[in-house]
């Protein structure tokens, strides 16, 4: 792998195994989220006041601790070897921001960015803190009451029951006064914005090389990234714990700790220590 990125001109695929370092949970790794927690789909979201209800109640108190998540040597070690020109981007599926945290640039969010909210009514954007103090103001007193709770999902969302939930308030819009309030992220069942994949696409055809770290590319919107390298002959190297679904299509594969390969390779190639 140390030959494939010395080489540069690498495009970077990044998945969730590179945020547990950080403290945020993946979806698919040996405690993944998964074992214990079903992801709301984008049909419920939109098909369900309720549902609604309940992912702001678990999201709201979720958020307090993603927002504190800080980048890790991982995301570190990327972003000193994008400094020293080896990396020609970066592709996330994830939507904690952390990978431009740690000084990344260019870096394409494919699914959004927990940072954001957006009305499916009106359009409108705004920040997430905005609305986190709109929903304080709104539930006083409730971020205290539920500071225990199961586990922190990769969405966001704290492990929450609905009787844990009772009382809380959902606030609407403050433009338009409705109940569609989103976070500006790709829910499952829902399409990636096609400005996204296709400035992911012409990020991997522009490389010399692909690199995937943390993902195990169970879903076609990372694993594509993947088969249209392998097709267009790019080499292909895939750090991960544990095997991946697009193992038989890298030319290398390095299962250990993001937190050990990374900041080791940005070591000997970049000259950090």
């Amino acid at each position: 792998m140390r030959d494939l990125v010395a080489g540069g001109g690498v495009a970077v695929l990044a998945g969730a195994g590179l945020s547990t370092d950080s403290g945020i949970p993946d979806y698919r790794g040996p405690n993944g989220s998964l074992q214990r927690h079903t992801p709301m789909t984008y049909q419920e979201f939109t098909g369900s006041a309720r549902a609604r209800w309940r992912y702001w109640g678990r999201s709201h108190v979720g958020w307090e601790h993603f927002r504190r998540a800080r980048p890790n040597d991982g995301h570190r070690a990327l972003a000193a070897l994008q400094g020293a020109g080896l990396l020609d981007g970066v592709v996330t599926q994830n939507v904690d921001g952390l990978e431009a945290a740690a000084g990344c640039t260019g870096v394409v969010e494919l699914h959004g960015n927990l940072d954001r909210v957006v009305c499916l009514h009106c359009g409108e954007v705004t920040a997430r803190a905005e609305l986190a103090e709109r929903l304080c103001a709104a539930n006083p007193g409730f971020d205290a009451r539920l500071r225990e709770f199961r586990a922190l999902n990769p969405d966001g969302d704290a492990d929450l029951t609905d009787e844990q939930l009772e009382g809380f308030r959902a606030v609407p819009c403050r433009r338009c006064g409705q109940d569609a309030l989103k976070a500006d992220v790709v829910f499952f069942g829902e399409t990636v914005p096609r400005e996204r994949v296709e400035a992911s696409f012409a990020l991997v055809e522009g490389a010399r090389a692909l690199l995937v770290v943390g993902s195990s590319l169970t879903v076609m919107s990372g694993y594509r990234f993947v088969l249209h390298a392998a097709k267009r002959g790019t080499p292909v190297a895939i750090v991960n714990s544990g095997p991946t679904r697009g193992d038989a299509k890298a030319d290398v594969r390095v299962d250990a700790p993001l937190g050990e390969v990374l900041p080791h390779l940005a070591g000997e190639l970049a000259g950090v220590r």
